[in-house]
């Protein structure tokens, strides 16, 4: 398959259960950067191939098929970012560019063989889950948005969602990484911001980033 239909059908998986967003052609071509039309001419294009169920003015549905591809798609992406970031300690914005690069020239036997080579990990450095070999995440997530979080608990960082070069910096140089542990201090509900303690340093954050950073309470 084409970079472009294994794109689209990325996005398709990523807005419908990852991101809860409305996956109606207009917002994966958003996302994809591309027109309207060209979304749309796409899906009618995939819905031929049983890649996805296409009907007009409604949201686009994976097929079982799809779902497999954009899947696969998903392991290879994150099986790379794992092993950059192993290998060269590339930030967190860098393994995500390079890595979408490399998931559509990477072959099911080299994503084998770098998940064998990394100890078939069953998450990348974003703390997403990295599916298997099978197209499964065997993986259950109960992990919270920030956002959500209790005054007074601590935390471990479980996820980071997002693939902005900023947000990855702030988060480097403040010691906001997956495995970290955190303590919420205050929890200001009316103006939606978020006072953490992280390594002895207190940090206030907004839910422009409470609700892309996701924790699990210890």
């Amino acid at each position: 398959m084409s970079v472009a239909i294994e794109n689209f059908v990325k996005a398709i998986y990523k807005n419908d259960i990852q991101d809860n967003n409305d996956t109606k052609p207009g917002n994966i071509a958003k996302k994809l950067g591309i027109s309207n039309a060209a979304a749309t001419d796409m899906a009618k294009k995939l819905a031929t191939k049983d890649l996805l169920h296409y009907e007009k003015y409604q949201a686009l549905q994976l097929t079982e098929k799809g779902t497999k591809m954009a899947l696969n798609v998903v392991r290879k992406h994150r099986l790379w970012e794992a092993l950059l970031f192993k290998m060269f300690d590339m930030s967190l914005h860098e393994i995500h560019r390079e890595a979408e690069l490399l998931e559509h020239e990477t072959s099911d036997f080299l994503a084998n063989k770098i998940s064998e080579y990394l100890g078939n990990p069953k998450f990348d450095p974003h703390g997403d889950p990295i599916p298997n070999a099978d197209g499964e995440i065997t993986t259950e997530d109960i992990s919270i948005a920030l956002s959500q979080s209790k005054e007074g608990k601590t935390y471990i960082i479980s996820r980071l969602m997002s693939d902005d070069k900023e947000f990855f910096d702030f988060c480097a140089q403040n010691g906001l990484k997956y495995g970290n542990t955190i303590t919420i201090t205050k929890q200001f509900s009316k103006n939606k911001m978020t006072q953490i303690s992280i390594n002895n340093n207190t940090i206030l954050l907004n839910e422009d980033f409470t609700n892309i950073i996701y924790v699990n309470e210890i």
